[in-house]
């Protein structure tokens, strides 16, 4: 098949012959398409658009053959979330709480815990009646030890594949999508859990935590003078055992307990002896516990970074365990054998995932627990401590060879022995009575959705086999062929055939023309269909309109075939036209038409053209309820309305022919007439048309506004020439002979008057001098002596007595300001004074500053400077500019002057003077920063870096920042400003006194070379919570 242009074009090819008056109904029907051939299955592998009686590739494929019943629903078997045979039960991941269920797995496998929890008493029995348990609500566990109970019953008997652990998580209070430390959590859950035990009345219940975890050893000193052994008695629930430098799991239990040596500043304080003494010190185990916990320091404390890394090195262990040795009282019988080794799969400390492989020890078989997915290990599976790494590491080491009975892994944090017992495995732990309840409960449930589940697919069968029938039938039926027939869209039959959407009734507005038929630019997304499939369709489906034959648009047709030929047309037009515009034009037979639009006139008139040819973007737009809205298309005719059409650029704003003649130029009657088919709508303006009469008097006005503004200009300029030339100007702080007198006006109003009378036609006459901007709202004065004379003389100008008399004749003056030089005393001792008319406003004037003072500490994306400094001088080197995210122009660097004329909200220039502004210091505070942060503007130097903050940003963001731009870690950083060290962390940058354009000096302890030890520092700019506000240290 053709392609879709080459269609567009055949199926108007006709139009250059036949004009529009002669379009008969088989070019119409040429125009839609109707007799093209259809396409069939297997020669066309897709659909063609641009052919509407092509059927094919619409979604069909998959309803023509057999189907598979696992196709007509989207729904799983429920089956595969049942429980298999002989298989545990996993707990969900509730976002980030991996490291929550491989312990729970781990004490639900350690029987003698699970027996215990399973001897407190609970709440449970109020919650039973005599016949079961109450079943118009679901039974929510009081305690900690409820919820580990009930999560265990759930664990130990469920139907369920998984089950959902947000109850226990939630009694907690973590949060579900923050990791958080795996071993942390174990101690500090131990410590909850022994602490709530504590109160039982059972001993087996009470004791159950010490018995299982606990063990006991004793710091031993040994003075080398005395020899006396000082004995500090410890318990311990686990070993934490340092890794590095190791290999072993037994080299790291030697360090542990291995003799340490006090010398030197170190020396031990010998009671018997009475002084410092060198001495041994050791510890030394006096007791284990029936389960031994022994902690892997994976994740250790990087002083450059200040953060956690991880330790990603091989450590090799054995599944037995003879931790005799090591104890001190022998004979003990302290052989220990493997349960659970408790996995973190990641290199980074701060991210990554954890599991646990756990031996059952009913069966003595291992199982690897990830959340919701249970697998036994067993064959080459079964290598305790090796899983995949989420994402390559820096440096892969290679595994080193174990030998039988020993494992080695690099990711496994904590290691479970147990103590070994002849003893034969006891029987399995029954779940009491109480608990089994609510654990059938949950079971009836499951299964209830089970069935629910399947008999839901059994519906979605049902459904999907009417509908392969249904769509077999039709589909054959579809093709129109000769008989009668009607148009539906493409994306409708579509969705007809999608299987996994419903099927939503036919609409076919977003198709229909001006006219309310089927628009000629829209067939390429219609097809042809036979009125049986229509009939069919519109019963089951309902819908409309209803496009049959009659919907074929004449009106459309006709048009479009104007178009094109107007189209064809104009290349030959624009040459000709441009002709005419060579020749003079003589006589009163002409016509004005905008430069602009001449220039232009071939380019409006293919954009109308094409407008008029049917907005072809729009046939590709979809259908069935995404067309575009009715306020959308009225912002777009808006905004083309605002676009100028041909021959409006010589319209005045009075709809009248524009006065200036210089935009404009008159063309011949055939040009006009030539143009003219293109712009039926245009302005026509004969070139006897006067021009409009209203702007004829806005000019003469404007010619006359213009030279009374140069004279007022020049007048005034001559009565003040040494303040408009800035010569000659008093100052307070070296006061002129022969007066005592000086008047004070804004600087602003001086600048204001300046640009007039240098550009009297474009800027506006100052009426006003406008001096309630430099008083307060109560008529006091806003400025000291002492001020006007430093930070605020650039606000204020002082005027010469003789000025200030040509300025009350020429403006309006609203207040009066002076200052008055006085001498007090006699003759002997005399002292000058100078006093300020009005008077200065103190509660005001300390509102200002505090004001001031506060915009400096409340601020957002200010600059801020960093030098780094090495004993106390500045480094001129820049370090690590790839890092420096800082721009070397601050935004001022980047400011625009204000245009000439522009009028400054604060100064009034037409209310005569008479009523004052409310709140004018706001005003003038206001204006007043613009002149602070151009003067104190600091301009860095280079080796400095500039970096953007905000007054509530804390201490340590911005040191994060300086680790970007300087490679100094923040834990290494020491920062001052104006000799005032920075330490406070959590302080904000304005409580600290940090403001805009401040220089902070940085000191680096250590400079850090390796990019590479940063990386986990980067993925955590903000302070670690931990367990801080959860129920874990609520106890």
């Amino acid at each position: 098949m053709a392609p879709r242009l080459q269609l567009e074009k055949a199926a108007w090819r006709w139009a250059e012959t036949v004009r529009p008056e002669e379009v008969s109904q088989e070019h119409i029907e040429t125009a839609y398409r109707i007799w093209l051939e259809p396409c069939i299955r297997g020669v066309c592998r897709r659909n063609c658009k641009g052919n509407p009686n092509c059927l094919v590739g619409i979604g069909e494929h998959i309803w023509l053959g057999e189907i598979d019943e696992n196709s007509f629903h989207n729904i799983d078997d429920p089956n595969c979330e049942r429980r298999k045979k002989n298989s545990f039960v996993g707990l969900t991941n509730l976002g980030a709480t991996c490291y929550v269920n491989t312990f729970l797995q781990v004490w639900f496998l350690n029987l003698e815990l699970r027996q215990a929890l399973y001897l407190c008493p609970s709440t449970c029995n109020d919650y039973l009646v005599s016949d079961g348990i109450q079943e118009e609500k679901d039974y929510e566990p009081q305690t900690i030890c409820e919820h580990l109970q009930y999560l265990f019953a759930l664990l130990q008997n469920s139907n369920r594949r998984y089950i959902d652990p947000s109850g226990f998580v939630k009694a907690l209070g973590l949060d579900t999508g923050q990791q958080q430390d795996a071993q942390e959590f174990s101690k500090l859950f131990m410590s909850l859990l022994e602490d709530t035990l504590s109160k039982q009345k059972n001993p087996d219940v009470r004791n159950i935590v010490q018995q299982q975890f606990c063990g006991e050893y004793a710091y031993v000193t040994v003075c080398n003078q005395c020899g006396r052994e000082s004995k500090l008695l410890s318990k311990f629930y686990e070993l934490e055992l340092n890794i590095q430098g190791h290999k072993q799991l037994t080299d790291c239990i030697s360090e542990f307990l291995k003799e340490e040596k006090l010398e030197g500043d170190n020396r031990y304080f010998c009671e018997n002896c009475q002084s410092k003494q060198n001495a041994t010190r050791k510890i030394r185990l006096l007791s284990l516990p029936c389960t031994l916990n022994l902690q892997l320091m994976r994740f250790v404390f990087d002083r450059q970074t200040g953060h956690k890394k991880k330790l990603n090195t091989y450590i090799g262990f054995s599944e037995i365990l003879d931790m005799e040795p090591y104890v001190e009282h022998k004979g003990g019988g302290y052989v220990y054998e493997l349960s659970a080794v408790l996995i973190h799969r990641g290199v980074s400390a701060y991210s990554g995932h954890y599991i646990a492989h756990v031996k059952d020890p009913q069966s003595g078989e291992w199982y690897k627990f990830n959340d919701e997915d249970i697998e036994k290990m067993e064959g080459k599976k079964l290598q305790l401590g090796i899983e995949e790494d989420l994402e390559p590491s820096k440096s892969q080491t290679r595994k080193p060879k174990c030998g039988k009975g020993t494992h080695c892994s690099r990711n496994a944090y904590m290691l479970v022995y147990r103590l070994q017992t002849q003893e034969k495995p006891s029987a399995p732990v029954q779940v009491p009575a109480f608990l089994q309840e609510l654990v059938d409960r949950d079971n009836s449930k499951f299964e209830e959705w089970c069935i629910e589940m399947a008999e839901m697919r059994k519906q979605s069968v049902d459904k999907g086999k009417a509908k392969h029938e249904e769509v077999k039938e039709l589909y054959q039926r579809l093709p129109a062929g000769a008989e009668p027939y009607e148009f539906v869209s493409l994306e409708w039959l579509q969705k007809w055939l999608d299987e996994s959407t419903p099927t939503k009734p036919i609409d076919n507005h977003a198709c229909l023309c001006s006219h309310d038929k089927l628009h000629p630019d829209k067939i390429s997304i219609m097809k042809r269909i036979s009125e049986y499939a229509a009939d069919i369709f519109y019963s089951r489906y309902g819908g409309g309109p209803r496009l049959t034959v009659k919907a074929l648009c004449k009106e459309c047709v006709v048009e479009r075939c104007r178009v094109l030929r107007l189209k064809n047309q104009l290349n030959e037009d624009y040459k000709t036209v441009n002709n005419l515009l060579k020749a003079t034009v003589k006589g009163n037979d002409a016509f004005w038409v905008g430069k602009s639009s001449l220039r232009s006139w071939r380019q409006l008139a293919l954009e109308q053209l094409d407008e008029q040819d049917g907005d072809v973007d729009q046939s590709n737009g979809k259908m069935n309820g995404n067309t575009v809205t009715k306020e959308e298309s009225k912002e777009e005719r808006k905004e083309e309305e605002e676009e100028l059409n041909f021959n409006e650029d010589i319209l005045c704003p009075h709809g009248e022919l524009c006065i200036s003649e210089n935009e404009r130029r008159l063309v011949s009657l055939e040009a006009w007439s030539k143009l003219q088919q293109y712009f039926p709508k245009a302005p026509e303006f004969p070139s006897y048309k006067e021009c409009c009469s209203q702007c004829k008097i806005l000019e003469r006005e404007g010619e006359e506004n213009e030279a009374l503004h140069k004279m007022i200009a020049n007048e005034q300029k001559t009565s003040l020439p040494n303040l408009f030339q800035d010569k000659n100007r008093p100052c307070l702080s070296n006061w002129p002979e022969g007066t005592d007198v000086l008047y004070v006006v804004s600087h602003f109003f001086v600048e204001e008057w300046r640009k007039f009378v240098r550009k009297p036609t474009r800027c506006t006459p100052v009426s006003s001098v406008g001096n309630s901007a430099l008083l307060c709202p109560h008529g006091g004065l806003m400025f000291t002596f002492a001020s006007m004379t430093k930070e605020d003389s650039k606000l204020i100008a002082l005027i010469w007595p003789s000025e200030w008399q040509t300025i009350q004749k020429l403006f309006v003056v609203d207040h009066v300001i002076k200052i008055t030089r006085s001498e007090v005393g006699d003759v002997t001792s005399s002292e000058t004074q100078y006093t300020s008319d009005p008077q200065l406003c103190p509660e005001c004037r300390e509102g200002l500053l505090c004001q001031q003072q506060r915009d400096l500490r409340e601020y957002t994306q200010a600059t801020v400077y960093v030098h780094k400094v090495v004993d106390n001088k500045k480094v001129m080197k820049d370090s690590a500019p790839e890092l420096n995210v800082s721009s070397s122009e601050t935004e001022e660097d980047k400011e625009e002057a204000k245009p000439d004329g522009e009028k400054d909200p604060d100064f009034n220039q037409s209310n005569g003077g008479t009523k004052r502004q409310k709140l004018s210091h706001q005003n003038y505070i206001a204006y007043q920063k613009q002149v602070i942060r151009r003067s104190m503007r600091h301009r860095k130097v280079r080796g400095e870096k500039a970096l953007l903050v905000s007054a509530n940003q804390t201490l340590k963001e911005l040191k994060i920042q300086i680790m970007h731009a300087f490679s100094v870690a923040p834990f290494d950083q020491n920062l001052s400003i104006d000799g005032k060290i920075l330490n406070d962390d959590c302080a904000t940058l304005g409580t600290l006194g940090v403001i805009p354009e401040s220089v902070i000096l940085l000191k680096a302890d250590e400079p850090i070379a390796d990019y590479a030890a940063m990386d986990d520092v980067m993925q955590v700019c903000m302070p670690e919570e931990g367990f801080k506000g959860t129920g874990l240290l609520g106890h």
